[in-house]
């Protein structure tokens, strides 16, 4: 009779754990330096005024409003956007470095290229409607710039996944490549009582250009869908990609997507206040394309300082999913403490990740709980066997 021992510590054989120390060390390093960075480039556009030629140069180039924000919006992103490219090119070094990423040089840069397309595009038109706002309401732009925010926030978290992912990936009905994983799904889907048909449920090609694993639910009434990282499929077995799909779908079983847009509009109205009267104690004008870089610092400011608060936040929801994920399969598959542990050893080993970050660290960077508590928790967590009610399923 065999059987297997329940992970219950992360850990990583010696030459690993030297290896991923190194590369957390390497990564939270350039993060900080990124920051600073992002915000040098800012006060130096503004010290060599720079955004004021622009702005007279489009001026004289026309005189349609709509245009001049779109040239002047061109202008000024792209010239934030390549000084900031060495920043970008240096977390892709490190991921190649770090065995993240397989993406040769040349189709990053091809994605980088469609990403800056797609940002111009949407940049212009944004900086045209934000000024069109503050020449209207020259003293309550921040409130009403907010509004009209909302509805595009809620549009591109909704129309990412769906508009821009394929873009860069393939998606392959999974119905072709892994039937019985399509069955599966469907009964953890039946159980959180969503009605995903199975033409809606995809793989997705991350092996292209990524080592990572990942699942997710995603759209909304008719474009709902399932989709999971071919990754995920070919590393895991299929009780431990049950565990990972079910913490991505309790997400959105969750109403996390809505809570973190709420978050996000609330952070927003925060931060563009603060813009409006830091800007407004300085003098500064903002009905003024050239404003843009000065706005553009204040809310990089605003979003550093907000960081530690953000993933406090987002730590809880992914400790919420991963007690939903564990519940769902239950009964599905033969042990999902097993599932989930062991799916858990494999992504940290996968992704690097340091048994042992710093308390700082965890707490200014981490998005999710550290690898090693998630071990922890899954190892541990048995409601069933204690006679008392999971927090989510009813049984």
């Amino acid at each position: 009779m065999s059987f297997c021992l329940l992970v219950s510590t992360y850990t990583l054989p010696p030459d690993k754990l030297a290896r991923a120390i190194e590369y957390a060390r390497a990564r939270n390093r350039l993060y900080f330096i990124a920051v600073a960075y992002g915000i040098a480039v800012l006060v130096a556009l503004l010290y060599a005024e720079v955004a004021p030629r622009y702005r007279d140069w489009v001026d004289r180039v026309t005189r349609v409003r709509f245009l001049q924000a779109y040239l002047f919006a061109f202008l000024l992103l792209l010239t934030i956007d390549l000084l900031e490219l060495p920043v970008g090119m240096r977390y892709h070094w490190l991921a190649v470095k770090y065995g993240q990423s397989i993406q040769p040089w040349g189709s990053w840069l091809s994605d980088w290229a469609i990403g800056e397309c797609l940002n111009l595009a949407v940049g212009g038109l944004l900086v045209w409607l934000f000024y069109c706002i503050v020449r209207r309401s020259p003293r309550r732009w921040w409130f009403y710039g907010w509004l009209g925010a909302i509805p595009l926030i809620v549009f591109a978290v909704f129309i990412y996944p769906l508009a821009v992912d394929p873009l860069f990936y393939t998606y392959t009905p999974l119905s072709k490549t892994h039937p019985e994983v399509v069955a599966q799904i469907e009964k953890v889907t039946g159980r959180a009582g969503l009605d995903i048909p199975r033409e809606r449920i995809f793989e997705m090609n991350a092996s292209s250009k990524l080592k990572s694993i990942n699942a997710l639910v995603t759209g909304v009434g008719a474009s709902k869908r399932v989709v999971v990282w071919d990754n995920t499929l070919r590393t895991m077995t299929t009780a431990q990609t049950l565990f990972v799909f079910g913490h991505e779908m309790g997400h959105y079983v969750m109403h996390h997507i809505w809570i973190g847009i709420g978050l996000s509009v609330l952070g927003l109205l925060v931060g563009l206040y603060a813009t409006y009267y830091i800007l407004g104690r300085l003098g500064a004008r903002v009905d003024d394309f050239a404003s843009l870089p000065a706005l553009l610092l204040a809310m990089a400011l605003f979003d550093f300082v907000s960081t530690p608060l953000d993933n406090a936040i987002s730590r809880m929801k992914e400790h919420d999913a991963d007690v939903y994920g564990l519940e769902v399969i239950h009964g599905i598959v033969a042990d999902p403490r097993q599932a989930a542990s062991e799916a858990f050893q494999i992504m940290g080993e996968i992704a690097l990740a340091d048994p042992s970050p710093s308390p700082f660290i965890e707490f200014w960077l981490y998005s999710h709980p550290s690898i090693s508590s998630r071990v922890r928790f899954a190892s541990e967590y048995d409601p069933w066997q204690a006679g008392r009610r999971p927090k989510y399923m009813p049984f």
